[in-house]
């Protein structure tokens, strides 16, 4: 099913569509601020499995190992806490809490570093954004940067304990270190090192500073966390968390672009940050890693100036993880940025004269195994599978059905600011980024919903097939949810005084059923479809838009590529072919069923039908089928519908998703 309308494929509980799981709940979480679409304290560890900042040495996620070709991204230790405002906390009190411990030990120990930076903290290299490495505490001694010598005091204003000079440039003097202080002969203190290629940080590692306010990014990162954390469908989450930042016109298309496309990339986004880090990404934490491959998107697919992409995923990071995580992402993001994506693609793409499906597929970011499945169904590895998969990484128009009986497409287009779809009469294209489509009058008001083009033509190429005796107005929507082409069918089959019958399986979809057929006559039936309980042989038209891969509407569910798996297509096909059967058996002598998947994949589409249909003296399991050329119930002068019987759509040839559509008569008598 190929809807585009904010029900696509959401959650379903029915056992015979498994495709169709609306935003799974894997442990939903809260965060502290009650917001579910945040990474919470789990996402970050165990803190107290983690080496204090006092006992890590280097950068803090490269344990100083490094690989002999690149060094390890953030160099230093970061900024540790210097953003911060307002007086500064000690790490034995609040401000002013009374004398302070130095890091070292207590009375007369040596010569003291501030980690902070405060009020004369004397020379420093800050780590992080547009800085370099830190030194390192055990450097040597402080030189204070004021003018005056004599004890120095913390911004509480409290005394030194011990009120003991540092060595300044006046006296040339320094206290003497307790022994008992000292971990190692020879007088020099022990720094107990962090795990090798431990990673960047988890969790707060300083005082950080707020983002400065840029939503558009936050929302396209909030909803990174939505899909990551729970499994969200983009479709679904996105016009939540819009809402929530205020977002509207050109700040929601900003949203919408960096996110959906973040998503969409993300395999040749990983690719490249994996190649800037000296540690595998599984061991990155997956708040960081979003921000990586919203940043990397930002420098490698849009016009954004690299310093802006940089900087703002640098500050989104800091508010939330701290400075030290920020200095993480900022090295890593400018590494990405020495190159463009084509410079990147020559590097790590595989030879296409050795591996053309494999280049094609990190080209255009998709697994290798979709590729193969596009190659497969085309009969092609060159240049009609690049094109395929460039159109399927495009961003794609908007597309409205013109609701039959209440609006035409023409007036549709007037009214929206549209243009009038190509191939199917009842369609309207709009251009990607043109707001908030439900705040369309004519999508408010109910006479048009969202729905592809390709959806909207294999669901009028049923209504059209020649059937055997007359057409008694009796239809069948076997595969209802979320009722995009049961409101299609339900509008051609009222115009000539029939009605239509829908089943769903999921008491919330075929709620969603009932509210795309309103006032229609349309009948919903809660159950399965391959034991619906209605009559058989006494249906004229039955539609099984059947749960599938969806690989061919890859376009418009930017996360579905990276969570689909090759292994998903055998319990799928066996699920097609029994309701593919019940069809057949619901249909009457002379009647029509059109079996319909979103997906090219062979062994949902040809693969399906041809075990149905059989072969010349060796019927199938649904008995003797008569297979129809769903060429001739297609609009007349469109191109690349092959040679038949059945037909698959393409992105790339027709504009639609890749649809597949079969029709299948039962024979009369």
């Amino acid at each position: 099913m190929s809807e585009q309308d904010p029900g696509t494929r959401p959650g379903d509980d029915r056992p015979d569509r498994p495709d169709r799981d609306g935003p799974r709940d894997r442990g939903e979480r809260r965060d502290r601020g009650g917001r579910a679409d945040r990474g919470g304290p789990a996402d970050r560890g165990n803190r107290a499995d983690r080496p204090r900042r006092d006992d890590r040495s280097g950068s803090g996620w490269s344990g100083g190992g490094q690989r002999p070709d690149r060094a390890a991204p953030g160099g230093g230790r970061g900024t540790g806490g210097g953003h911060g405002g307002g007086p500064r906390r000690d790490r034995d009190g609040g401000p002013g809490a009374g004398p302070r411990r130095d890091r070292d030990g207590g009375p007369g120990a040596g010569p003291r570093r501030d980690r902070d930076g405060g009020p004369g903290a004397g020379a420093r290299r800050e780590g992080g954004p547009g800085g370099g490495s830190r030194r390192e505490p055990d450097s040597g001694p402080r030189r204070d940067s004021g003018s005056g010598a004599g004890p120095r005091r913390d911004s509480g204003s409290a005394p030194r304990r011990d009120s003991a000079p540092r060595r300044d440039r006046d006296s040339g003097s320094a206290p003497r270190r307790d022994p008992r202080r000292d971990r190692t002969a020879g007088g020099r203190r022990e720094r107990t090192a962090g795990p090798r290629n431990a990673g960047p940080p988890r969790g707060r590692t300083g005082s950080g500073r707020p983002p400065a306010g840029d939503p558009a990014r936050q929302a396209a990162y909030d909803l990174l966390t939505a899909v990551r954390e729970r499994d969200a469908y983009a479709n679904l989450a996105l016009p939540g968390i819009l809402r929530r930042h205020g977002l509207r016109d050109r700040d929601a298309a900003l949203a919408t672009e960096l996110g959906y496309g973040t998503l969409r990339a993300q395999g040749l986004l990983d690719a490249i940050i994996d190649e800037c880090t000296d540690r595998p990404l599984a061991k990155i934490e997956h708040a960081l890693l979003d921000a990586l491959r919203l940043g990397a998107y930002q420098l490698l697919r849009t016009r954004v100036p690299s310093h802006a992409a940089v900087s703002t995923c640098v500050d989104l990071v800091r508010g939330e993880h701290g400075a030290q995580s920020a200095g993480f992402v900022n090295a890593v993001l400018r590494r990405i940025g020495e190159h463009d994506e084509p410079t990147w693609l020559d590097r790590l793409a595989p030879d296409p004269a050795q591996d053309p499906v494999g280049a094609a597929a990190l080209r255009h970011a998709h697994p290798r195994w979709i590729a193969q499945a596009f190659a497969d169904a085309l009969g092609d590895t060159g240049d009609e599978l690049t094109a395929a998969l460039a159109a399927d990484d495009a961003r794609p128009r908007v597309h409205l059905l013109a609701r039959p009986g209440e609006i035409s497409a023409e007036e549709l287009a007037l009214a929206t600011g549209g243009e009038e779809a190509p191939w199917s009469p009842y369609g309207v294209h709009l251009e990607p980024g043109s707001g908030e489509i439900g705040e369309l009058d004519a999508v408010a008001e109910g006479l048009a919903v969202v729905q592809d083009e390709g959806s909207q033509l294999v669901a009028a190429a049923l209504a059209r097939a020649e059937l055997v005796g007359e057409d008694t107005g009796r239809w069948l929507d076997l595969c209802a949810g979320p009722g995009g082409k049961a409101a299609l069918l339900g509008g051609l089959v009222a115009a000539l005084g029939g009605t239509l019958d829908a089943v769903e399986s999921a008491e919330r979809r075929a709620d969603l059923v009932r509210k795309a057929t309103a006032e229609l006559p349309v009948t919903v039936h809660v159950a399965d479809g391959r034991e619906s309980g209605l009559p058989d042989g006494t249906f004229d038209r039955v539609l099984v838009d059947a749960p599938c891969t969806g690989l061919g509407a890859l376009r418009r569910r930017p996360e579905a590529r990276w969570r689909r798996r090759p292994e998903d297509t055998a319990a799928l096909t066996r699920l097609q072919r029994e309701l593919l059967v019940a069809a057949l058996r619901l249909v009457r002598p002379g009647g029509v069923v059109g079996y319909v998947t979103c997906s090219p994949h062979v062994s949902e589409t040809v693969g399906v039908v041809g075990r149905i249909v059989g072969r010349e003296g060796r019927p199938g399991p649904a008995g003797p089928v008569e297979q129809l050329d769903a060429r001739t119930v297609l609009p007349d002068g469109m191109p690349g519908l092959g040679d038949g019987p059945s037909v698959q759509l393409w992105p790339h040839r027709h504009g639609t998703d890749a649809m597949f559509l079969a029709l299948l008569r039962r024979p009369a008598g």
